[in-house]
């Protein structure tokens, strides 16, 4: 676990505790603040052994993994919605692994995920990062940042661990069609969510322990979360716990007991 950082953005309200530091915190990162580690603290005794922690790293697997998947299909410009604090193997640090010239945007809009990711692509080209709200497409979509990406040609859409922050007033589904909407044949949507499947016990005390930041969660069952991907084909196998969406072992975190990852996780290719 990495020490908590003496570093404090301007302006920021370190006193309420945010997701995007919680989940920094979850995967051994220094940009949380003391708010964050007590409703990690509290996330983590709600959780069962180790739980708390396979969630989050289950869910950063997922991702990379994804990425691969992507690249290996040829995209090469990726949009990461809900982007969250920098950690290990960022979305443009897998792409550009495998090609140099992989575009990526990250989109947030909590000031420390922001702050820190700029600072993390200083001097790194084929990036940019677009302070937004991913509930207002066009804003994100109009950013200038945004304009590094070509859509006209396919796009990867990222959106690990981030719907479950748009609730159910807000629409999501509608929230994902307008992204969908501005990809072309070819594209891919990538998108993890918590469930309250099959243990509605466990997801209500950790939707508590959310209610208290200011990022309340919203659960949403696996049928709700094939919704997402409507109108697109689906890559096997579908849409399953993270874990078990295309493993590079058998030893990763939580694969010998998926559900304990309490997020499904999916990718479709635009026809």
């Amino acid at each position: 676990m990495s020490e908590a950082s003496d570093w404090q953005p301007i302006g920021i309200d370190v006193d309420t505790p945010s997701a995007a530091r919680i989940y920094d915190y979850a995967l051994g990162g220094a940009h949380n603040f003391a708010a964050d580690r007590a409703a990690a603290a509290a996330l983590f005794k709600a959780l069962p052994g180790d739980e708390a922690w396979m969630v989050a790293r289950a869910n950063r697997a997922f991702l990379q993994r994804a990425v691969r998947y992507c690249c290996a299909q040829g995209i090469r410009q990726f949009l990461d919605l809900g982007s969250g604090i920098p950690t290990v193997g960022n979305v443009h640090e897998i792409a550009q692994q495998i090609d140099p010239e992989c575009r990526v945007v990250y989109v947030d809009n909590d000031p420390v995920s922001v702050a820190t990711t700029r600072h993390m692509l200083e001097g790194v080209p084929n990036t940019a990062v677009v302070d937004a709200d991913i509930r207002d497409p066009d804003a994100v979509l109009g950013a200038g940042e945004t304009q590094l990406l070509d859509f006209s040609r396919p796009v990867a859409v990222m959106m690990a661990a981030v719907l479950h922050y748009v609730s159910f007033a807000d629409d999501a589904p509608a929230i994902v069609n307008r992204y969908k909407a501005v990809l072309t044949s070819g594209s891919f949507l990538a998108i993890s969510h918590t469930t309250d499947d099959p243990r509605p016990e466990v997801a209500a005390a950790i939707k508590k322990i959310f209610d208290e930041t200011a990022t309340p969660v919203t659960h949403r069952s696996r049928e709700q979360v094939i919704e997402f991907f409507d109108g697109l084909e689906l890559v096997e196998p579908g849409v399953v716990w993270t874990p078990q969406w295309r493993p590079d072992d058998t030893s990763g975190p939580g694969y010998d007991c998926p559900e304990r990852s309490a997020t499904f996780a999916g990718v479709a290719r635009v026809p």
